[in-house]
This record gives C-alpha cells, structure tokens and sequence, in this order.
C-alpha cells in the first residue's frame, strides 16, 4: 500500500516536508527549506528504513533550545501517515 504526506512544519527553520512509503518503508523524503545539508542528511538516511523505525530514531530530538527539530518535525509526519 503507497502512502503520502505533505506536513506543514511548525517551529522549525523548514516550511514543509513531503513523504511517501510503500508497504511500511519509507521511499522519498523531501524538506522544504531549512538547514540544506542537515536535512538531505536526515531524509537520505530515512529512505528504505520502516516507518516506525524511523519514528523511533527520531522523535523528540530538539534543536538547540527549541522543544522540536526537523527529524522530530519528520516523526510527526510519519505519525500522520500511520494515522490516515
């Protein structure tokens, strides 16, 4: 079963991240804006990795003294994509 999510971010220097997955595993991963190297990084390592894997990995990860980051931002997608 395919899945997609566009997510608006919120609190995070991205404006928009846009996932798909496949069968549980995550198969494109893109941020909109933010830190270019750090989250091509992040969406790099998440491609072909298990939805709730990555949720895992990810969640709750901060940004300096902000409550969230863009992997954390990213887990938040992943948990609306689990839930529609």
């Amino acid at each position: 079963m395919k899945n997609h999510v566009e997510y608006k971010t919120q609190g995070v220097c991205s404006r928009m991240i846009v996932v798909d997955a496949e069968d549980g595993v995550i198969t494109d991963c893109k941020f909109v804006g933010g830190c270019a190297g750090n989250t091509q990084g992040v969406a790099a390592l998440v491609v072909g990795m298990k939805v709730e894997e990555a949720i895992k990995k990810i969640k709750g990860i901060k940004c300096g003294f902000k409550p969230t980051s863009c992997p954390d931002q990213l887990a938040n997608a992943l948990e609306e994509m689990l839930e529609s």
